[in-house]
């Protein structure tokens, strides 16, 4: 099958991408600077400009899926309000460019896997949410709900839209994981504020294989979130990694010091979000690392 890809440099998107050539199927990149007849991993690019709208409907006409994964990354730079702008646009902008052109296919894709993340339920607390949980009222929050409704054209011209909501992607090759894991090399992986705030961790592996269950099963529509099954406190995070490093995790980082040193981004990680993935559960989804020790200890 043919899968088209925005997003496809980022830590999800190479993974995806990877396990769908590796069985065989081909896979169409959309990139924004000069595309490359043939990609290095034998993938086919095509540029795009998600800004202008600008994508030709063949590139998606008769398609397998197209997954929507481009946005600018929340934690790459500090909250000023033109970068809080980007992250929302270039979310809002992207996924309105795919949805769209798909109305201009003769053959559309049967099924859009446009990307979101559980900021859409804000703060959670100690309770337990599933996809059936209201939105949240912060910014990511308010992201997440534009983000997930520019897919609605999509929807409008009979195509399968689903949703999938990641939580905290465990690798050591990138996002915000990938940003902890120096700092519990060097010993300074302490808890962040209190550490009782709920963190929805999921390794790379099954948010890999999540996707492609999703673009598999037709009875997913809408909401999928992406997470454990066994969402743990920021402070059994920093256990789990100290243990597997066998390094101290003594150093915390006070709410105070952390809001200080990264500004608006450090009420996301203070953010407690316990949050289940009820759809994939039931629709037969098998975690290859159910728990976050498990995710954990699989990328070191």
């Amino acid at each position: 099958m043919r899968v088209v890809i925005s997003g496809s440099s980022g830590l999800i998107g190479r993974a995806l991408s990877a396990s769908l050539l590796a069985d065989g199927h081909h896979v169409t990149r959309l990139v924004r600077r000069a595309a490359r007849q043939t990609a290095p991993d034998g993938s086919s690019e095509v540029r795009w400009d998600p800004r202008t709208g600008d994508l030709d409907p063949k590139v998606l006409n008769g398609a397998a899926a197209v997954v929507g994964l481009a946005g600018a990354g929340v934690g790459d730079h500090r909250w000023t309000e033109a970068y809080k702008q980007e992250i929302r646009e270039s979310r809002v902008r992207g996924t309105t460019t795919l949805a769209t052109t798909m109305i201009r296919c003769d053959r559309p894709p049967p099924v859009f896997v446009s990307a979101s993340a559980i900021g859409y339920y804000g703060e959670t607390g100690d309770t337990a949410v599933d996809e059936r949980g209201a939105p949240g009222h912060d910014f990511l929050a308010d992201v997440c709900l534009a983000w997930e409704g520019a897919a609605r054209p999509a929807a409008h011209a009979g195509v399968r839209v689903t949703h999938p909501r990641f939580g905290l992607v465990v690798s050591a090759k990138g996002g915000a994981f990938g940003r902890l894991l120096p700092l519990a090399r060097a010993g300074l992986g302490g808890r962040m504020g209190s550490g009782n705030q709920y963190w929805s961790c999921v390794s790379l592996t099954d948010t890999v294989a999540a996707l492609r269950h999703v673009i598999d099963t037709g009875s997913l529509v809408g909401p999928v979130n992406v997470t454990g099954p066994e969402p743990v406190t920021n402070r059994q995070v920093t256990e789990i990694l100290a243990r597997a490093l066998h390094r101290p995790a003594f150093a915390a980082v006070p709410a105070r010091a952390l809001r200080l040193a990264i500004g608006e981004f450090a009420e996301g990680i203070l953010m407690s979000q316990r949050v289940l993935p009820a759809r994939l559960l039931e629709s037969g989804f098998s975690f290859a690392h159910p728990t976050a020790e498990a995710a954990i200890t699989s990328v070191l």
